[in-house]
């Protein structure tokens, strides 16, 4: 006799728990799971190598996972989004699928390439249902009072807090374990995955694995580990790049191992669940969840921003400078501006950086080098474990003062008086540049100010900092 099935379609969300397409699959009938790896459509995006490593490990993880369930996992190298439609319709035929489930993903290329799978799939008279999961909240369901969407974050914010006050989202179970199912993946080209697995850690061998494990579990208990321990010094410590004060979880969150509202449902357990503000830590890391919620909306209500355009179209005829050597300083930490040159060091050899020196070398290269933002917003792509497009473009053009919300763009950081500020005893920049470890922590964030003639294996700054933050007034001002 034969059979139809249920497809889930698992793109960045590598998860059993709280998945919105894996549990209304799973409780319409039996269940198949689909995963398909596009390394040419990964570097179309600037996807890093150590962020697929990372993907490509917790895939392991999650078919181990389903195995468990009885549901077997289909795993196709298809290069580009162009031929999915002629895999799927295909796919369909072979395996007598009746619907195909998913999670919406936001950006301009996958909202489109969902698009065509749909028409491709109505062809054939099957459903292709997705669901909001990536959001606490649908896109398009935050609206102001003239039903358009919001561009400042405090009014956003305010409004998700009245949305969180009728009651927190409630996160999916795990599937029942289903009857065994019988299937010739043969016929389908099933991949193997460990040997585009070890293509991608020869790509990142420089790189420290042991800092980021996979599995659920494991991210639960980071998420455990940070309300117990550091939610309460979240506010403050969270600023300083010295000390483990943030949660750690972006990268975890953004290829869908934990859940936005597994996160949020850990922040209000010692209220039961109801949305009640408790501690300055809490609403910390609250507004730090929603300033995720507000670029994801942002990305999808304005398509622009995933065009490499700004936010502010007025911004698109600033003069940024073209200089490739200055370019190369900033992304190998060879500015002479110690914080900056920490932070690009971290990303190298580890693949994330701290969120405040990430502002700290975004402004420096959009301000004092006057470089277009782009550049830079690239650049953390190619590198970032937790590049995500959503989070990192509306970063990115926050401190450039292109985008929505963006700091006025009269504001430019110092980074000195930030290194000063958040890393007083110099602690995070010995780590990252060791040719200063042994400077007094009075003069390690400026070696040489009071001593030009000062003797060290490390660059002069590459600008003057007062000269340069003018030069951006002035060019933003024009325009």
């Amino acid at each position: 006799m034969s059979h139809s099935y249920q497809l889930i379609w698992f793109r960045q969300d590598l998860r059993i728990h709280d998945h919105a397409a894996l549990w209304h699959a799973t409780q319409t009938g039996p269940s198949l799971a689909l995963v398909i790896l596009s390394p040419e459509q990964w570097q179309q995006h600037d996807d890093a190598p150590i962020k697929i490593e990372f993907y490509l490990r917790q895939l392991q993880q999650l078919k181990q996972q389903l195995d468990q369930l009885n549901i077997p996992l289909l795993i196709q190298i298809i290069p580009l989004w162009k031929d999915l439609p002629d895999f799927f319709a295909d796919l369909l035929q072979q395996l007598e699928i009746e619907n195909v489930y998913a999670n919406i993903e936001l950006g301009v290329n996958e909202l489109k390439r969902d698009q065509t799978i749909q028409q491709q799939l109505n062809q054939q008279q099957k459903e292709f249902t997705l669901f909001h999961d990536r959001t606490l909240f649908p896109v398009a369901s935050i609206r102001n009072q003239s039903n358009s969407p919001y561009q400042v974050f405090g009014a956003f914010k305010k409004t998700c807090y009245q949305r969180l006050q009728h009651g927190l989202p409630q996160c999916y179970p795990a599937p029942q374990r289903q009857q065994a199912i019988r299937l010739d993946f043969s016929l389908l080209q099933h991949t193997d995955i460990q040997q585009l697995q070890h293509d991608y850690r020869k790509q990142i061998e420089h790189i420290h694995f042991t800092e980021w494990q996979v599995g659920e579990q494991f991210a639960f208990s980071l998420l455990d580990q940070f309300i117990d321990e550091h939610l309460a010094d979240y506010k403050t410590a969270r600023d300083l790049p010295a000390v483990s004060g943030t949660s750690q979880l972006s990268a975890y969150l953004n290829i869908g191992i934990i859940s936005i509202r597994q996160c949020l449902q850990a922040l209000f357990r010692q209220q039961h669940g109801h949305f009640e503000i408790q501690s300055e830590g809490q609403q910390t890391w609250l507004d730090e969840l929603l300033w995720r919620e507000f670029y994801q909306h942002i990305l999808f209500d304005f398509p622009q921003v995933s065009k490499h355009q700004p936010f502010q179209p007025q911004t698109q005829k600033i003069n940024w400078r073209d200089d490739p050597i200055a370019l190369e300083k900033w992304q190998q930490g060879q500015t002479g501006i110690p914080i900056v040159d920490a932070g690009m060091r971290q990303m190298l050899a580890t693949g994330w950086m701290h969120n405040r020196v990430r502002m700290i070398c975004a402004m420096f290269l959009s301000k004092n080098l006057l470089i277009d933002w782009r550049k830079g917003e690239q650049w953390f792509m190619q590198h970032l474990i937790d590049g995500d497009l959503a989070a990192n473009n509306g970063g990115w053009q926050w401190c450039a003062s292109t985008g929505t919300d963006a700091v006025p763009y009269f504001r430019v950081f110092n980074p000195i008086t930030q290194s000063q500020k958040f890393d007083p005893d110099g602690q995070y920049i010995r780590q990252w540049v060791p040719e200063l470890a042994q400077l007094d922590s009075k003069i390690i964030h400026e070696p040489y100010a009071k001593n030009q003639a000062l003797i060290l294996d490390y660059p002069k700054p590459m600008v003057d900092l007062k000269l340069s933050r003018l030069r951006a007034i002035e060019a933003f001002k024009s325009h």
